[in-house]
């Protein structure tokens, strides 16, 4: 989905006047403190600046995933969604993209980083009526009960920065503020992924369901190695190609993701793990199924599920048993 214009220009307003050296140090800084120091609890970014430089260099990318994964969410689950919950919203790339595809009619954004609050704010007064009026509340998800509740509770790059020993107090309190979803995105990484296993695991166990993207609620067949994670298309503007060193237009941003719900819903029958391999009429798929997880070859035979297959990606569900 297109970056929206309008929150383009508000964050490149955030940073007129200042020369391009400053900005590119302050993105260098952020990106090594968030690769060193993730995961341990503590806090990444104080400066109001820092925001920004960090709103044009993650807020694309979260923008995207966030699209993607509601997306395909959407697909599957029907019930109707009003209201929602960002916590650990950031900037407000998370909330933007919700209020893209949902018919919302309040938000509230948690977030215990000042200067966050301060751009997320700023950013939302540029956008529509419900993200104008927004609700902006300093929590950190670490030591408060969530008294507010939302039918989406969303939480995006927000769980792996925790301890493993705050991020199981974290999700229950989650989980419990979600009249109907609670939609979890971390990195494409290996230990992304991990977080987002153990957080399965444990909701499951406390009678969430999945609707996507497993076509199962069965243990995670994936092997203690391997990782299951999708990709979205970024374009790029010129400031974060010069933040970033970029040549190309665009970047391709690896998020993993699961949606618990209330009650139960569906799932795709099959869910694509790796990008497809196109070959001459045949299709070679990595699929995790309802029932096991298998590599095919999908052929012209195959009639609708061939063309399906093709224009196919990875992430996609598809209708092979």
């Amino acid at each position: 989905m297109e970056f929206p214009i309008e929150l383009r220009n508000a964050i490149e307003k955030q940073v007129t006047g200042y020369q391009h050296s400053q900005l590119k140090k302050m993105a260098q800084d952020l990106s090594d403190r968030y690769r060193k120091e993730s995961g341990r609890g503590k806090k990444l970014l104080t400066q109001d600046m820092e925001a920004a430089v960090y709103a044009i260099v993650r807020m694309p990318a979260t923008f995207g995933a966030v699209s993607d994964t509601i997306q395909y969410v959407r697909e599957l689950y029907q019930g109707e969604i009003t209201s929602l919950l960002d916590a650990g919203a950031g900037t407000g790339a998370a909330t933007w993209a919700a209020a893209k595809q949902l018919p919302l009619e309040a938000v509230t954004c948690l977030e215990r980083e000042g200067a966050m609050r301060r751009s997320g704010e700023t950013f939302m007064k540029e956008g529509p009526p419900v993200l104008r009026n927004a609700h902006w509340m300093n929590a950190d998800l670490t030591k408060v009960k969530l008294e507010v509740k939302a039918d989406l509770v969303l939480t995006s790059y927000v769980l792996n920065e925790m301890t493993e020993k705050d991020r199981e107090v974290v999700l229950k309190n989650l989980w419990e503020a979600a009249n109907k979803m609670l939609l979890i995105i971390e990195p494409g990484t290996p230990s992304g992924f991990l977080v987002l296993k153990k957080a399965r695991k444990m909701l499951l166990d406390w009678g969430a369901h999945i609707t996507a993207p497993c076509p199962h609620e069965e243990a995670c067949r994936l092997v203690a190695d391997d990782w299951c994670h999708f990709t979205c298309r970024v374009q790029r503007s010129k400031q974060h190609k010069l933040l970033k060193d970029g040549d190309v237009p665009y970047e391709d941003e690896k998020y993993a993701y699961m949606a618990f719900v209330k009650e139960k819903a569906d799932h795709v029958q099959s869910r694509i793990l790796r990008h497809p391999y196109i070959d001459k009429g045949r299709v070679y798929l990595e699929i995790c199924g309802r029932n096991e997880n298998k590599a095919v070859y999908i052929r012209k035979k195959d009639g609708m599920l061939f063309k399906q297959a093709r224009k196919a990606k990875c992430g996609d569900g598809i209708d092979f048993g």
